[in-house]
């Protein structure tokens, strides 16, 4: 088949690989002018590191480099897709500086119609594809709030960017800074500018746990979260084996374990000292996205170099006497506010498909409609990849890579439509349950990431011997573990 791939991320970079091995003629599109996708050069934020260690954080056939940190930079994950893109020959598969103007389906709904723009240059004419995978990120897109008085802080000298558009810490330099959220973004862009900024104020509507890289400054996150065991942590959907022990004759040892986990966080980082105890238990840190605490801001809270204000919003924007912008907040404060980055999340759309086949794409909430976070129910000849936020993204992304492989060489038994739209259905009511709403449209599977890679490799009955994922349990995932799962499919359909 001729493939459109839409998004040179690690979900796009994947697929092009494997669908290029299963004989599949490829060509990845992506309007930034280098791979990496939230790690190319063009969106990464100042402060940038990854929330897993490089062991874990890389495709199963290429380990991060030797001489990486434990925690790499961005321009350091972006070093690593490049040399995945040199390692499996990809650079004549990518169109870079290349955006999709559109994708949509021929008369006869029997392939695609991708029309394109490179930089500087005309939109292109049509060009068919037998199969269209969109990888454009749910992490691409990000959202500003539409404040009250934004054109009246912007006339008094006053910026508002996403925490993606602050490439440099030097933007901030002598400025008054408001940083809006307290996700992983917000609160690394805090902690980069507060040495720098004249001011910097981080509102968080509401305060989220964190992990430190280091629990009690001893025991590497790694084993408490990029286990089997730290996953099976939280409830899933559905309770086999040891789980069902975890969260049923066992829970009171679950909850001690997680209340001690919470205990060393709090004294770690100084939360009950600094007013930043979050609300709630420490098992809401899989409510949403599970995020490490960024390094030195709560060096800097205490130094008062950074000041949060928690429980608050910004309710307006407008000028001091003296002409100066400052943001109104919701507890009647005002600050300075010369530059605004907003650390609000992410839109998950996909605006070169034409509204008929979105429609096809979404339920009545607007909740993406995809069987194994890749399949839609209505939309031929299309599969998404990297709709499954991950704490392995390039494991998931190889894996999924492999799942579609598998489907468009029809190595797959799928459930009935029917049955897959219920599973879908089921699946997104417990996601926005789970989530209190926010479960990124149906996309985000944090912190269930294995159990994700599971159901994908179980379809393919391709699953990881029962011994080896035992020792997953105590040992973080190695990706390596999964480098010949794509072979043995290969050698199964004859590609």
């Amino acid at each position: 088949m001729k493939i459109a791939v839409v998004g040179a991320g690690f979900a796009g970079l994947a697929s092009a690989k494997v669908l290029t091995e299963f004989g599949h003629q490829v060509v990845v599109f992506d309007k930034t002018p280098d791979v990496g996708g939230v790690w190319s050069a063009t969106r990464r934020y100042t402060g940038l590191y990854t929330q897993n260690n490089k062991g874990s954080y890389s495709f199963s056939d290429l380990p991060m480099p030797k001489h990486y940190p434990e925690w790499p930079s961005g321009e350091q994950v972006q070093a690593y897709l490049e040399q995945y893109v040199e390692k499996h020959g990809l650079s004549d598969a990518l169109r870079l500086s290349t955006e999709v103007v559109r994708a949509e389906l021929t008369d006869t709904e029997d392939g695609w119609l991708v029309t394109s723009r490179h930089v500087g240059e005309a939109v292109g004419d049509p060009e068919p594809f037998d199969h269209l995978i969109v990888a454009n990120g749910i992490f691409s897109d990000p959202v500003i709030p539409a404040f009250d008085g934004l054109a009246e802080l912007m006339r008094a000298g006053g910026k508002v960017v996403a925490a993606s558009q602050l490439p440099s810490v030097e933007e901030a330099r002598g400025k008054h800074v408001v940083v809006v959220g307290y996700g992983k973004s917000a609160c690394d862009v805090a902690a980069e500018v507060g040495p720098v900024a004249a001011g910097t104020h981080l509102v968080a509507r509401e305060l989220l746990w964190k992990v430190p890289k280091k629990l009690g400054h001893a025991v590497n996150m790694k084993y408490l979260l990029l286990t089997r065991m730290g996953e099976a942590l939280f409830r899933y959907q559905s309770l086999s084996g040891v789980e069902k022990f975890l969260h049923g004759p066992g829970n009171s040892v679950r909850k001690s374990l997680l209340a001690s986990v919470a205990a060393v966080t709090t004294k770690q980082l100084r939360l009950k000292e600094l007013g930043l105890v979050p609300r709630g238990e420490f098992e809401d840190i899989a409510r949403s996205t599970v995020s490490l605490a960024s390094d030195a801001l709560y060096d800097q809270v205490a130094d008062g170099a950074v000041v949060v204000h928690r429980d608050t919003e910004i309710e307006r924007f407008t000028t001091d006497d003296d002409g100066a912008p400052v943001a109104v907040l919701s507890d009647g404060s005002t600050v300075r506010a010369d530059l605004v980055v907003c650390g609000t999340g992410f839109h998950q759309r996909v605006p070169f498909l034409d509204q008929d086949v979105t429609d096809r794409l979404l339920d009545a909430r607007g909740n993406f409609q995809l069987y194994r976070q890749m399949l839609p129910h209505d939309v031929p000849h299309l599969t998404f990849a990297g709709y499954n936020s991950s704490l392995f993204s390039p494991l998931s992304a190889e894996i999924g890579a492999v799942w579609t492989a598998g489907y468009l060489a029809g190595a797959l038994e799928l459930p009935p439509l029917e049955v897959r739209r219920e599973h879908v259905r089921d699946r997104v009511d417990w996601m926005e349950k789970r989530t209190e709403g926010k479960h990124a449209r149906g996309t985000n599977v944090i912190p269930f990431s294995m159990h994700q890679v599971d159901e994908l490799l179980g379809d393919l009955d391709l699953n990881l011997s029962a011994p080896a994922r035992a020792t997953q349990w105590l040992v973080p995932i190695d990706p390596k573990a999964y480098r010949g799962v794509a072979a043995k499919l290969r050698a199964r359909v004859g590609a």
